[in-house]
C-alpha cells in the first residue's frame, strides 16, 4: 500500500483579519475554519474555546467603578424612560472628524437599537439592550465605539461583541457626575417629536402607553417611585454589600422600623448586577413627593443599623430568612 500523502501545513484563513481574540492576539475566524495559530485544528477546538469563554464569562458588577453605579443599575432594570448626559474620557473622539461628540445614555431606543448617531452627530446609547457576552459594560462600550464611527442619521446594528474590547470604564470619564432625567415618555428618541408621523408616531405612541409612571426621589440616592394600577412601589438600589444590607434590613424589620410611612411595607428585594434593591409596597395615594421625608428618615435608621456589630437575635434571623426567601434575581 502506498504511503499517505503528506498533510499540508495549515494555511491562515482568508477571513482572518486584524480582529483578535482574547488569547494573545490570535485573529477571530469562523468556528470550522483552521485556527490561525497553525495548530492544524479547527478554531472552535483550539483558540476559539478560550475566546468563547472570554465572551461568556459573567461580570457580576459591570458598572462598578463608574460614577452613579446604582443609578446605572436602576436605569438598566427598573426605569422605563430616562436619559443621562455622558462625558467621554480624554482622547475618545469621533474617528472621522477628531471631534468630541455629545453622548447621551437612554434607557431604550427604537427597535432596541444599541445606539443611534443622530443627524447632528450626537449619539444616543441604549442601555436596555440584549447582552451578547457576560460583560454588559463591554457590550455597551462596543456599541458606543461603533456609534463613534457611524454616519450621521445611522443606527448601530446589533452584533456579537468582540472579545478583549474596551469597556465603558475605558471610554467614559468616571469622575463626571451621573444625573438621570426621568421622562414620562420616549419623545427623547426624536430631535423633533412633534413632527413625527406614520409608523414613527405610532411606535412612539405605543411605547408611551406601556411606560409605567416613574419618578426619582431627590432626597436620597438611587430611589425610584413607580405607580401601578393596584399599588405604588419604592425601589431603592443600594451599594451596601448584600450580606451586610440584609442583616441591617432584618434588624429594622424585627424592630418594626423598616417601613417608610403608614401603610407601607418592605416586601423583599431584587438582586441586579451585583447590587441589592429593596422594594416597598406603598398605598395608591402615596406619591413620590410623599416618600421624600420618610425615605430620608429610613436612610438615617439604616446607616445607624449598619454600624451595629452585634450578632443577629433569633427574631432578627427569622426576619432575615424571610427577606432572603422573597429575594428575586433580575441579572
Amino acid at each position: 500500500m502506498g504511503k499517505k500523502a503528506a498533510k499540508k501545513a495549515p494555511q491562515r484563513s482568508q477571513s482572518a483579519t486584524a480582529t483578535t481574540s482574547a488569547t494573545g492576539g490570535i485573529p477571530v475566524v469562523g468556528a470550522r475554519e483552521d485556527c490561525p495559530c497553525g495548530s492544524g485544528r479547527r478554531y472552535k477546538a483550539c483558540h476559539g474555546r478560550e475566546a468563547s469563554h472570554a465572551v461568556q464569562e459573567l461580570v457580576h458588577r459591570p458598572f462598578e467603578g463608574l460614577s452613579g453605579e446604582a443609578d446605572w443599575v436602576a436605569l438598566r432594570e427598573l426605569v422605563p424612560a430616562a436619559t443621562v448626559p455622558l462625558t467621554l474620557a480624554a482622547g475618545v473622539v469621533d474617528e472621522a472628524t477628531g471631534d468630541v461628540p455629545s453622548v447621551t445614555l437612554a434607557t431604550v431606543l427604537p427597535l432596541a437599537w444599541p445606539a443611534l448617531r443622530r443627524q447632528d452627530g450626537s449619539i444616543l446609547l441604549g442601555l436596555q439592550t440584549q447582552s451578547s457576552s457576560g460583560d454588559l459594560s463591554r457590550d455597551l462600550a462596543d456599541a458606543l465605539e461603533l456609534a463613534l464611527t457611524a454616519e450621521p442619521g445611522a443606527p448601530v446594528p446589533s452584533r456579537r461583541t468582540v472579545p478583549g474590547g474596551r469597556r465603558l470604564q475605558d471610554l467614559l470619564d468616571a469622575s463626571a457626575p451621573f444625573t438621570p432625567a426621568v421622562h414620562t415618555g420616549f419623545e427623547f428618541w426624536l430631535e423633533d417629536a412633534e413632527s413625527a408621523t406614520g409608523e414613527v408616531a405610532a411606535s412612539l405612541e405605543r411605547a408611551n402607553a406601556s411606560a409605567i409612571p416613574t419618578e426619582k426621589l431627590s432626597g436620597v440616592d438611587s430611589a425610584y417611585w413607580c405607580g401601578t394600577p393596584d399599588k405604588n412601589h419604592l425601589r431603592w438600589v443600594m451599594t451596601v454589600p448584600e450580606e451586610q444590607l440584609l442583616d441591617a434590613l432584618a434588624r429594622l424589620t424585627a424592630a418594626d422600623l423598616s417601613s417608610i410611612g403608614p401603610d407601607t411595607r418592605l416586601v423583599g428585594s431584587f438582586r441586579a448586577h451585583g447590587l441589592t434593591v429593596p422594594v416597598w409596597d406603598l398605598p395608591l395615594e402615596m406619591t413620590a413627593a410623599d416618600c421624600e421625608k420618610p425615605a430620608a428618615e429610613f436612610a438615617e435608621r439604616l446607616a445607624a443599623t449598619l454600624a451595629d456589630p452585634a450578632p443577629l437575635t433569633t427574631e432578627e434571623r427569622r426576619a432575615r430568612a424571610n427577606l432572603v426567601n422573597r429575594q428575586v434575581t433580575l441579572n
